[in-house]
């Protein structure tokens, strides 16, 4: 499998969100230096523990830092934003990164009432996402009605973040897909990759292609490692109880805290969904996940409260898969 990273900005108790963006851009670089395929951004908007919405803008940043790893979103959510838009911000990132630009595209429309109704998608106005789909790869491809600029050199790849009935839509389409959160921990997953590239129709030559992506953190041994996932397992579990989504905290912190029993249960399910253990455990849970899926690619969207050993894992993560 090829290797890849995604980074979600995320925050650090008693650290800026600015100092969280200039760590993504930090990890970027070292991502780069080590050997990965790919470093991708997210979108999640007015979220308390991420620090950047605009895919676009933090992709001009880390293109202007590095020279050669591939960069993209995972994702843009395309619902909110027309099409062309999208399309003209990532031209403009392709004509000033050639040939490395990606746009995966996602179809959430934000994490609380509020938020959706500062983004005006507060009521329904009918799903349009696959036609706009098709509307956005016109203008990437120079085959619209008008032509986005800065016109398209080259098509830029677009990746569809599979959930619900992505993957029946990337099949149509003749996109290739990216697999997380829950349609990763689908009992019918096999079934459903199965189906996807039974059913893959061919766009321009392109072949049905899959990306796992899933918390993946490697450190010395096996309990070091978990202890890693922990901020970010706690982070999850904290929000399903207060609906607000904390920045990470430290191992030791964590720790000293209450757990209710709930958000104790919530956090091991998440501790044992993350791949985290020694080089040894990650490689197997990894070849077996590689086996099952057929996956083309590991895209990593790990993270923890410390960047050094954050940084660690992911050099030790690729010398693994290396």
């Amino acid at each position: 499998m090829k290797l890849s990273l995604l980074d979600r900005s995320r925050t650090r108790l008693g650290a800026s969100d600015a100092e969280a963006l200039e760590a993504t851009i930090a990890r970027a670089v070292h991502a780069e230096q080590v050997g990965y395929e790919r470093f991708w951004v997210a979108e999640h908007h007015a979220v308390p523990g991420i620090a950047s919405g605009t895919p676009a803008v933090l992709l001009a940043a880390i293109g202007a830092r590095t020279s050669h790893v591939r960069i993209g979103s995972g994702g843009v959510m395309l619902p909110l934003h027309q099409p062309l838009v999208v399309a003209e911000q990532f031209l403009v990132l392709d004509a000033l990164n050639p040939g490395r630009v990606d746009l995966g595209l996602g179809r959430s429309l934000g994490f609380t009432p509020p938020v959706r109704r500062a983004l005006r998608r507060d009521h329904e106005d009918g799903d349009t996402f696959e036609d706009d789909l098709v509307e956005l790869r016109s203008y990437l491809e120079g085959a619209a009605e008008i032509t986005a600029r800065p016109a398209a050199g080259r098509p830029v790849p677009m990746h569809l973040l599979a959930t619900g009935r992505g993957l029946e839509v990337a099949a149509r389409l003749g996109l290739p897909v990216v697999v997380g959160g829950p349609v990763l921990d689908s009992e019918d997953l096999s079934d459903a990759l199965a189906r996807y590239r039974r059913e893959f129709r061919p766009h321009l030559g392109s072949e049905p292609r899959v990306t796992i992506s899933l918390d993946a953190l490697v450190a010395d041994d096996d309990a070091t490692a978990r202890d890693l996932a922990l901020p970010e397992a706690w982070a999850m579990a904290v929000s399903r109880q207060t609906g607000e989504f904390p920045p990470l905290d430290s191992v030791a912190s964590v720790r000293g805290t209450e757990w209710p029993d709930q958000v104790r249960r919530r956090v091991e399910a998440s501790l044992d969904r993350a791949v985290a253990g020694s080089p040894a455990t990650v490689r197997r849970r990894l070849e077996a996940l590689g086996e099952s899926t057929g996956a083309d690619e590991l895209l990593a969207s790990s993270s923890t409260y410390d960047r050094d050993a954050l940084l660690a894992s992911d050099r030790m993560l690729r010398e693994l898969l290396g």
